[in-house]
């Protein structure tokens, strides 16, 4: 009985650095990806984008978007699979054992939100299309989705093998269904209405990732090696990501169908409203088991507990949160996590890649990585309001780790030895 559950419910590692030999293959970490941004949220973020922008800069900017997240999501996986840290470990390097503290909990704690988002998303959706109970509905998704994460990282594997190719196969057929309808030279020649900037754009396909991508940490301590890390990285960005928002772009640009899969499905009746529901369940199910896990392993280690027992807590906070309405507030969320977050990332990666390659976790608090975090934060904000053509998110990552590598030299230079005149 013991080692059934133990199949089941397997060491979750929230603490320390999961072994070599409890790693996983690059399979099973690449569907725990694809199965994360291959979602309708992307559809719909890519159908903003190409409505914004026209379908070739819009398809232009997902395109661009993607790339930068592969950079920057895989830079950090790289780090994580190198000491097999989560990302509270992980940034304990860089910020301090308590510095990290507030790194991790800040991020631990709007993935949750998140989470929250997508409960809501759930009642919304089934209210709209069939006329559901709205409370119900958000109340037995939050609760599935709940269910699923503490089975652990073993049930991201499953659910995103299950999700993405349905998302992925419902997908290709709601945009040849658009595209018979419409034909490509209409597509093609989608102008948009010019509500957006270009950098705008590419900062809302990073932000849509930013937190989680951030904390690829908790995805990719379970790979065996780097290079496998950045494959199973690759499955999600560029591939993934960029075919959910392309086919929102595609079915905004047809201007025929509802770049939400699930209510273009559901709107067909029959059968196909019992697969529309199936997809909303899994693909909403994925993205949320993703993030309470993220928030779950973060939480766990800033206080010292079980990944499960997190998960417990913080779902059942998300899902009184979600019920609320909180995705009312979705576009905020992007615009939040664009400015904050991506900064801290890109100091994490200049440390550990180039100023300190071989660091681990031996301070308590590192002010200079604060500093750093600051400064991009900063900058991307002020960007945000200043100039709206550049791009919120690339401002505050370049801005950030330029700044802490500055301050290093700076550091560096400092506390080199002086040499008297006769030595020279």
């Amino acid at each position: 009985m013991t080692n059934q559950r133990d199949t089941v419910l397997e060491e979750e590692y929230e603490h320390v650095s999961v072994p070599l030999d409890k790693r996983k293959s690059l399979l099973s970490v690449s569907l725990v990806w694809i199965g994360f941004p291959m979602i309708i949220t992307g559809a719909v973020t890519g159908a903003a984008i190409v409505a914004g922008l026209g379908f070739i800069k819009g398809i232009l900017a997902i395109l661009i978007g993607n790339l930068l997240l592969f950079a920057y999501v895989g830079g950090l996986s790289v780090l994580s699979s190198k000491k097999g840290y989560n990302f509270g470990l992980q940034a304990s390097i860089t910020f301090g054992r308590k510095g990290s503290i507030i790194v991790s909990g800040l991020l631990s704690t709007l993935v949750i939100g998140w989470f929250a988002v997508h409960v809501g998303l759930t009642g919304t959706s089934m209210n709209q299309a069939f006329g559901s109970n709205l409370l119900v509905m958000s109340l037995l998704g939050g609760i599935l989705y709940l269910l699923v994460t503490l089975i652990g990282v073993k049930a991201l594997t499953y659910i995103g093998a299950i999700s993405a190719p349905l998302f992925f196969i419902l997908g290709l057929w709601a945009v040849g269904d658009a595209v018979s309808n419409a034909g490509w030279s209409t597509i093609v020649s989608y102008s948009g209405n010019g509500s957006i900037a270009f950098g705008i754009a590419i900062t809302m396909v990073i932000a849509l990732f930013a937190d989680s991508g951030t904390m690829t940490g908790d995805f990719n301590r379970w790979s065996k090696n780097s290079r496998e890390s950045l494959l199973a990285t690759a499955s999600a960005f560029p591939f993934a990501n960029a075919i959910a928002m392309s086919f929102g772009g595609l079915i905004t640009a047809s201007a025929l169908g509802n770049p939400d899969f699930f209510h273009y499905i559901a709107a067909k009746g029959g059968v196909l409203s019992i697969v529309a529901v199936i997809l909303l369940f899994l693909n909403i199910g994925s993205v949320s088991a993703h993030c309470l896990y993220n928030g779950a392993v973060g939480w766990a280690n800033i206080l010292g507990k079980k990944m499960r027992t997190m998960t417990v807590i913080l779902g059942i906070i998300g899902i009184i949160v979600g019920i609320f309405g909180i995705y009312n507030f979705f576009i905020t969320w992007l615009g939040i996590l664009g400015v904050i977050v991506p900064p801290i990332g890109a100091v994490i990666i200049i440390d550990q890649f180039i100023v300190r390659k071989n660091a681990d976790i031996t301070e308590n608090l590192r002010i200079k990585a604060f500093i750093a975090w600051g400064i991009g934060s900063l900058i991307a904000m002020l960007v945000e309001f200043y100039a709206p053509y550049f791009s919120t998110a690339v401002s505050g990552i370049i801005v950030a780790g330029l700044a802490y590598w500055a301050l290093s030299l700076s550091d560096q230079k400092v506390n080199q030895p002086q040499l008297n005149p006769l030595q020279r």
